[in-house]
Formats: structure tokens, sequence, C-alpha cells
């Protein structure tokens, strides 16, 4: 076992007698070790039941013939971090935690690894730990937040924010606004729709690193406790079968995950996550590869924010196995934690709603949720949740506002500055330029509160909340803290989407544009200290996954 070497022989007396003083008995020493990281934390509604999951690991694992053993990790909440200087934050702790966990797991020298996490970062930091230390791990993620209850209606995290430009529409008071925060999000849980944590939880499942279920047990449900103990079980016979994370997550898991997160509709966040993910497991994932299988996968989920479904009704319908047994005849053979292969689980799904989980020829629309768009204001590339858009937005040429920072423009938004026709432009947000790559939910939200959904585009090199619907386009590469052409664009000039047919164009020659970016010049940094200022001089685009060198 891969412990022996910190229990085992004359020379490791002193580290058995640090293990004593813990509380180990002789005997547990010859049992496998299993690390339990858990990001248990009073912040984040996504963690704050999983101190009841971990004992239920726990005992999966005593029951397994394991001896666990815990840890924590921090976690941010995008929700409460956004729209201000926390946001800056949130992508990079993707690499903390990705490092922590292999600080810790390589410093004890566990045989296996369980990873307790729900929420936006914390699962794909886990994920990338799993494939870079490549020993058997299995995922438990701590399961999606019931829906909310406001005055007869069902109600979600999305409700509370676009309610901020009701507000100031007059739509709303601040009386009803007060309600309505209450009882949004009613306790523990990811937030209850599609975007970035359930996506990822999803995703986790789809490529094979959680059991049958897990993504949509609902936080706090006695199947989730079931969960999380069945996952305690099995990581110990992982251990035994040597069942590593490289094994499981090879190139036809990740091309099945994406498929199942198409046909989700799922956020564009996986268009850094699963990249960078993959990366750790020596394979490479391509923006194209996302594009590819989302003109190839129809979308049968009308889920949140896109559409009415919340995660319990998909839970409801058969969760990820049920969306698998729609794919059998496309999916690629992949081991998955289990031990069998995804398609074994593909064939034992049953849809118990043909409506939240619709089949290929009755789908809500032909393509998948993320189309990757390209033309001269990201030649890299950039990409948006198309099936959140109108069918009346899918082409659109509007004037450019521009702002140079995403408080810039909440500003003008909330100054009714924005006007019907407005293509909005924030930029130095990227990776590099936010640093950090903020979430714009507070814009995109108040726009869509003030009834401006279906009447202008924004864009940006940042990126957004998987709550973020209408024709918001985002990770636009290279960023304008590279010198991308986005960092040119000025108020008043003419801007062209049009997503069926993958373009992104500003109406300059290429003449005035070269012209433009051959006397830009590089900003200084909008954070000079601390990890941030280093993190911003390693960090790659948005393209390549913002993966660190």
């Amino acid at each position: 076992m891969r412990s022996d070497r910190i229990k085992k022989g004359l020379e490791r007396a002193g580290h058995r007698s640090l293990l004593f003083a813990t509380g180990i008995t002789r005997p547990e020493l010859d049992k496998p070790m299993i690390g339990i990281a858990t990001s248990f934390t009073d912040l984040i509604p996504g963690h704050i039941g999983m101190r009841d999951l971990e004992r239920f690991i726990e005992k999966g694992v005593h029951a397994g013939g394991g001896w666990p053993q815990l840890f924590g990790l921090p976690g941010i909440c995008d929700g409460i971090a956004m729209g201000h200087l926390g946001m800056h934050y949130s992508l990079p702790s993707r690499e903390l935690i990705a490092d922590m966990v292999e600080s810790i797991a390589m410093a004890n020298a566990f045989d296996g690894l369980v990873l307790l996490t729900n929420c936006d970062k914390i699962t794909p930091g886990m994920l990338m730990a799993a494939a870079r230390v490549n020993i058997p791990t299995i995922v438990v993620t701590a399961g999606a937040m019931h829906s909310g209850n406001y005055r007869g209606s069902r109600v979600n995290l999305i409700t509370a924010f676009e309610a901020v430009g009701k507000v100031r529409k007059g739509e709303m008071s601040r009386g009803e606004l007060a309600e309505l925060e209450t009882c949004a999000c009613p306790g523990p849980g990811s937030c209850q729709g599609m975007y970035t944590a359930n996506t990822m939880a999803c995703v986790t499942e789809s490529i094979g690193m959680s059991l049958p279920g897990c993504a949509t047990a609902l936080a706090v449900s006695g199947e989730k406790r079931r969960i999380a103990f069945d996952s305690g079980k099995r990581i110990v016979g992982m251990v035994k079968e040597d069942l590593t994370p490289r094994k499981i997550m090879t190139k036809n898991a990740f091309e099945n995950a994406i498929r199942i997160d198409m046909a989700l509709g799922g956020s564009t966040n996986t268009t850094l996550h699963i990249p960078a993910i993959a990366h750790e497991a020596g394979i490479g994932v391509s923006m194209e590869m996302f594009d590819r299988i989302s003109r190839t996968t129809p979308h049968l989920c009308s889920m949140l924010p896109g559409g009415p479904t919340y995660m319990e009704d998909l839970d409801a319908a058969g969760g990820i196995p049920a969306v698998l047994s729609r794919f059998i005849k496309v999916l690629k053979p992949a081991r998955t934690v289990t031990g069998r292969s995804i398609i074994d689980q593909a064939k034992a799904g049953r849809v118990g709603n043909a409506e939240v989980i619709r089949t290929l020829d009755n789908a809500y629309h032909k393509e998948g949720g993320i189309a990757v768009l390209t033309g001269n204001l990201a030649p890299n590339g950039c990409v948006v949740k198309q099936t959140a858009v109108s069918a009346g937005m899918m082409k659109f040429e509007g004037r450019a506002i521009v702002f140079d920072s995403e408080e810039e423009s909440m500003k003008a938004i909330l100054a009714n500055r924005i006007k019907p026709g407005h293509v909005i432009v924030i930029r130095y947000e990227g990776p590099k330029g936010g640093p950090g790559m903020r979430e714009m939910l507070s814009p995109t939200s108040a726009i869509s509160g003030m009834g401006l959904g279906e009447a202008v585009v924004l864009l940006t090199d940042g990126r957004f909340s998987g709550g973020t619907r209408g024709p918001c386009i985002g990770h636009i590469s290279p960023e304008a803290a590279e010198g991308g052409p986005i960092a040119v664009v000025r108020n008043g000039d003419r801007i062209v989407l049009d997503i069926p047919n993958r373009k992104l164009e500003v109406k300059l020659s290429k003449a005035e544009l070269r012209k433009r970016l051959a006397k830009w010049k590089p900003r200084e940094p909008k954070i000079k200290n601390g990890w941030l200022a280093r993190y911003a001089r390693v960090v790659t685009s948005a393209n390549t996954g913002a993966i660190v060198k």
C-alpha cells in the first residue's frame, strides 16, 4: 500500500508514534488509509450540510475496511463574492484547492481519497488534484438546494439577483424584495438550477468520478447520505483494485461528459474547468471540441436559468443515469468509480418524466448548450450559452458602449444609461486583466430585471455565472490585458453577433484594427500585491482553460 512508506519499517518508529497520537490503534495500521477532503464551511450554503455527510463517508470507509482521515479545504461562494473585490479570488482559488489536495495527499501517503465537495471552483479544483495525484479517488458532491417559495411560486437565487433590476424599474418594492431575499434560498445545498455548481456535479458523475445518482440527489436527503456511505465503502475497493483517476478520466470520458453537459444546457464555466481537469490528466481538450460535440447533441433538459426545470425535477426524472440513457448509441466506452462502464450505467437509467428529459427527436433545441464563436473581435474564440438565448437574439447588430470594469458597467446599467440596441463591452476582466476573470452575474441579472434582456447584448473577456441567461458572450480571447482586439473597441463601433454561424465581429477594416492595435499599450495591473499579482503573471488565457504555468 502507498501508506506503507509512513507505517512500515524500523525507521518509521517516529512516524508510527505520531500516528498513534491521533488515536489510531495498531491493528488499524494494516488497513488502507483514506484521506477525506472536506470543504465544509459555515460560509457557503452548498457546504453547510457537509458535517453530516462526513460522518456517513467515515462510516462507509470503516465498513469497507479502511481508516478515514479528514482534512479541510477552503471554499468561496461565487454568489457572495459577486460584484466586488471578492470575485477576483474565485477562479484563482481553484488552483489553491488543487495544490492543497496534492500537498496533503502526498505528505500523508494516503492510499485513496474521498473528495467531499460542492460549488463552482471547489469541485473542479478537487478533480484537477485527483488527476494530478492519481491515487484511487471518488468524489461526493454535497447536493443541490431545494427550491424556494415566494407567495406561492417557486423561486431561486437568480430570482433574487434579477429582482434588483425590477426594484430599479419600479416593478417591485423594497419590502417585497426583503421578503424574497429570505425565501429564495431556503437552506443547505448548491443553488437550484443548472448553474456552475450543479453543472460540475453533473460533469463529475458523467465523467465517471462519482456514484450514479450523486449529482442530482438533493442536499440533506437520505439518498445523499446513502451515497456518501456507499462512496466511503467503495473507495476501499478501488484501492484494492488500484482503480486510479487516469484510468477513469480518459479522452472518451471527457467527450461523454461534454456531451451530457451540452444536453443539459450547462454553465459556460465548464469550458474553463473541463480543459483544466483534462490538462492535469495529460489530455488535451479544446474549445473546438465543445462546439463540435454541441453541434451534434440535442438539448434535452430545459433547466434554469434558460428554462423552468429545477435540479429537484431532474433528480425525480431519473438524474444523470436517465440522461445518459438517451445517448447509449453515441457514448464512448469509459470506466467509472463503480468499476463498470458508463454505458452500463446508461443502460440502467430510467426516464421518469419525458418533459424534463426529452427524447432526441423531441429536443428543446437541435444543438447543445454552448456555442463557440470566433471573428475579428475574438480570434481565439469566445463562448455563449446558446440555449439560454431567445430565437430573436441569436443574430444582433448594435452600437458598442464600452466599460473597463464591471463596476463601471453596473453604475451605467442602474443609472438607465443602457438603451435598446446597445452592445455592452466589459473588458480588462479576463484571467490576467481582472485578475481572476470575474463573473458578471450582477450586470446580466440587472439587465434582465430591467427588461432589457431582449434588447441588448453583453460581451466580456471575463466570464458569467451559470445563472446568466440571454445574449451574453464571455471568455473573449485574447483578453484586453493581452492586447486582444476587445481592448481597442470604442464607443459607437458597430458589433455583429451571429450565433448560428458562430461569428462575433466588430465592423472595422483590417487596416483600422491594425492601426488601433499598434497604438495600444498595456495597462498597470489592477492588483499589484498579494498572491493575485503572482497569479496574473502565470495564468493563461480563457481559451486554454485559464490554467497556470
